[in-house]
């Protein structure tokens, strides 16, 4: 099984990436902490890496062709990030999470021991940031939700409560009977095609 798990900073992907990984004993593999050790082993923060990559597109592309060819070889992942459902385009389930802007501010702020305002700050810049990136590079619309399973706006509910709701729709998953799978097709990434 191939689940991805995408949405902005702050949207609980990670919290979410991880319990199902160990809930439906499958590997964990983060996008994020991939671009994070980049940032740090280069000496920026993921903010400026962030812009940084807007003038360099070997960083997104390096990092992307990682998460696909993880996406395209191995099973039993649960693989994170942004764009992993587009990443991804055989993946059994893409799953998108999101909550408003002020609760991803303060969960950023609350992780990163920072002030709310600053988080609000950096997540709007960075968020900016990788639009601008990923319809340049790669002509995706990441506003489109139309490619992912499920949609959930992860402030309605506890991270226990968002996990137990996809590990449901996940384990009552029935193959046969699915008339929605589709594989994405036609996404130029980097020179690679998905």
């Amino acid at each position: 099984m191939l689940l991805t798990v995408s949405g902005p900073a702050g949207s609980g992907k990670s919290t979410t990436a991880a319990g199902l990984a160990e809930a439906l004993d499958l590997e964990h593999i983060s996008g994020g902490d991939i671009f994070r050790d980049l940032a740090a082993e280069r000496g920026y923060s993921p903010v400026e890496f962030n812009e940084l990559a807007e003038e360099d597109e070997h960083i997104d592309n390096d990092l992307d062709r990682r998460l696909y060819e993880i996406a395209r070889d191995r099973d039993d992942v649960v693989l994170e990030s942004r764009l992993a459902g587009w990443l991804a385009p055989d993946a059994d389930f893409r799953l998108w999470l999101d909550a408003p802007i002020d609760v991803r501010a303060a969960r950023i702020a609350d992780r990163e021991g920072k002030a709310v305002e600053r988080a609000r700050e950096e997540t709007l810049r960075r968020e900016q940031s990788e639009r601008k990136r990923y319809d340049q590079y790669y002509d995706i619309p990441i506003d489109d939700l139309s490619i992912y399973d499920l949609v959930v706006n992860t402030a309605r509910w506890t991270a226990p409560d968002v996990l137990a709701i996809l590990t449901t729709a996940i384990e009552r998953y029935d193959a046969e009977n699915d008339e929605g799978r589709h594989a994405i097709e036609g996404v130029e990434l980097g020179g690679f095609e998905a």
